[in-house]
């Protein structure tokens, strides 16, 4: 029992893909700078609403990819373009698996 008491707390917010969060909310949901948010932008990685940083808003689809690109580059070191071509592989797979639901209902 007192392991228990010694692990750390997480913190878990559930969005809606529909949720508006602007670039500081990402940044923190994310634990990064605006700088890597930008760059991700920058790269294609992510497309939010809106023309200048102080105006985007982001989705919870937004968060879930941004989440997935900054643990690709930390844990497998990968560099911005190799994120986000990960990230898009892993877009067809899902896009193929989908299709393959779809095929074997028929």
């Amino acid at each position: 029992m007192d392991d228990e008491k010694m692990l750390p707390q997480a913190s878990v917010t559930i969005l809606e893909e529909q949720t508006g969060l602007t670039l500081i909310e990402l940044c923190r949901a994310c634990a990064v700078r605006a700088d890597s948010i930008v760059e991700l932008v920058d790269e294609g990685v992510l497309t939010p609403l809106g023309r200048e940083p102080h105006r985007w808003r982001f989705t919870g689809v937004h968060l879930r990819r941004a989440t997935v690109a900054l643990r690709l580059r930390r844990d497998l070191g990968l560099n911005l373009a190799g994120a986000a071509l990960a990230l898009q592989l892993l877009d067809e797979v899902e896009a193929l698996r989908e299709r393959l639901r779809v095929l074997g209902a028929l």
